[in-house]
């Protein structure tokens, strides 16, 4: 795997890309001279970690065979802003999944992604408590 960065203006916007071709535009936060032209590296963690687990819950709801309709998912982030670096020490996951799915398997399957399969999660597991909720909606 292998990433590319480069810096787009005299700040700190920078353009990511990857060996597809593929580019996420990154920015600090304003007190450090962000102008808001991306994503900040921390969000952009947690849109990892929701990414992830998400392929993860997609992919195990197809093999039991739930008419899974669409998915969403709202992570909520806390840092520990009296240290440095600012790790996250709290992380929720709010899943919403649309369909006709029993919630036995939408449990097992968030369950197996955030515990075990999500490396991203798991990465981010070392420092940070990951908690989950569930909805169903049809």
């Amino acid at each position: 795997m292998k990433i590319n960065l480069r810096r787009i203006n005299e700040a700190v916007h920078f353009e990511c890309s990857n060996e597809e071709g593929l580019v996420v535009h990154t920015d600090g936060s304003p007190d450090i001279g962000g102008e808001g032209k991306g994503v900040r590296p921390m969000q952009l963690l947690l849109m990892s970690h929701a990414a992830c687990s998400s392929i993860d819950v997609v992919t195990m709801l197809k093999k039991l065979r739930q008419p899974l309709e669409d998915i969403q998912v709202e992570v909520n982030g806390e840092r520990d802003t009296t240290q440095v670096p600012a790790v996250f020490n709290k992380i929720h996951l709010h899943y919403t999944l649309k369909g006709a799915i029993a919630r036995e398997s939408a449990e097992k399957a968030i369950r197996l992604s955030v515990e075990k399969y999500c490396s991203v999660g798991v990465m981010l597991s070392k420092t940070a408590e990951i908690t989950w909720s569930l909805e169903i909606v049809e």
